[in-house]
């Protein structure tokens, strides 16, 4: 997968090595190819390192990433001696690490190298950090710097962990905004076989429960235009639970298309007339979020982690209260209700996304980063 990227020569020496022990896939997954493919682009050696039976790494190679097998899925002695022996091999000048588990094998296998390379912690998501000495040592002492996706994740770990305000930098993810723009409604529809002239209200997600997925399919049941159509894209461990809501509130089937996993996203959004993200916990500032409102989409979300850095209430988008199905579906028909107000966030959200939100200005933050760790090690 090709992103559009602008050179960094002034860096073309940086060796990154990424790790990640998740097994699933969702926005911090692709937050890691995205970035790792764009600094490739950028003339960087980059690497990745993750169990074998991980998604992500039977996707990395569709992004052009370098990936390697290592058994570090679990907190134990063979994953740790196997990352421990990969990183004594390494000529990397930096090592930024992602999930819990591979962050804790690579701080402690570092303990036993002589000269390992600086770790950065990458924190994606706005769950609460524990308070405890092991944890702090981690964050604090074994990563030379912690990056979060989102300022409100940032400002948690400086308040209740204690965490020094200069050991800490929020940088959100960037999107492809040549790829996520503005396109025809009527076209895309076509091309996807959605009907023309109906409202569409639509999610770009993994189906997970804090997506708050359950939340819009009870908004969806309750709002007063009986046309409009609900559109679910994605794939996820939450899909049965969503399938028996639907037949619950008995929401007719052919008011709802649910085609999975797709690759063409901005097709997608592109159909929409209206973007709904009601998460409830965990988000830092949703990839999905940036992308609907690159496209033109006015959107509806919730509170919650970064979102509202990217949602200025009532300009760039609407904030309603998590998990209130009531006051979300009084936003979905106030807004169906008002084509004018729709395109005025629509543009708005459009130009949001454009300053914030694009892939080189994440990449130059990261470089910036990362070459400031290099040297102060």
């Amino acid at each position: 997968m090709r992103l559009e990227s602008s050179p960094s020569p002034k860096f073309s020496s940086l060796n990154i090595l990424h790790t990640e022990s998740s097994l699933g896939w969702g926005g911090q997954e692709i937050r890691i190819l995205t970035e790792a493919a764009g600094m490739i682009q950028r003339g960087f050696q980059v690497r990745l390192l993750s169990p074998p039976e991980a998604t992500i790494y039977k996707a990395a190679p569709k992004w052009g990433v370098p990936v390697e097998g290592l058994p570090i899925a679990r907190k134990n002695m063979t994953g740790l001696l196997a990352l421990r022996h990969r990183l004594a091999n390494s000529d990397a000048d930096v090592i930024i690490t992602h999930s819990s588990t591979d962050s804790w094998l690579t701080a402690v296998a570092s303990l036993f190298l002589r000269r390992p390379p600086p770790m950065v912690r990458l924190r994606h998501l706005s769950t609460p950090v524990p308070t405890n000495f092991p944890t702090r040592w981690l964050y604090g002492t074994a990563s030379r710097l912690v990056i979060t996706t989102g300022e409100g994740i940032r400002q948690r770990l400086i308040d209740v962990n204690g965490l020094p305000a200069d050991h800490l930098l929020s940088i959100p993810t960037g999107i492809d905004l040549k790829r996520f723009s503005p396109g025809d409604q009527n076209a895309a529809r076509l091309a996807l076989n959605l009907p023309i002239g109906i409202p569409m209200i639509g999610i770009v997600a993994t189906l997970r429960s804090w997506k708050g997925h359950i939340q819009l399919v009870e908004a969806f049941s309750a709002i007063q235009n009986q046309k409009a159509m609900l559109v679910i894209v994605g794939d996820g461990p939450f899909l049965d639970t969503i399938q028996k809501r639907l037949v619950q509130l008995d929401i007719p089937p052919d008011r709802v298309r649910m085609p999975g996993s797709q690759e063409n996203i901005p097709e997608w959004l592109q159909a929409l007339d209206l973007f709904v993200l009601p998460s409830y916990a965990n988000e830092g500032v949703p990839q999905a979020l940036i992308q609907a409102m690159a496209c033109g989409l006015p959107v509806i979300s919730t509170p919650v982690g970064g979102i509202p850095e990217m949602i200025d209430h009532g300009r760039t988008g609407i904030l309603t209260p998590a998990k209130d199905s009531i006051a979300l579906a009084k936003a979905i028909d106030d807004l169906l209700d008002n084509p004018q107000k729709c395109r005025q966030l629509g543009q708005a959200a459009l130009i949001q996304a454009r300053e914030k939100g694009s892939l080189d200005g994440m990449l130059d933050r990261m470089v910036e980063a990362l070459s400031g760790v290099i040297k102060r090690h």
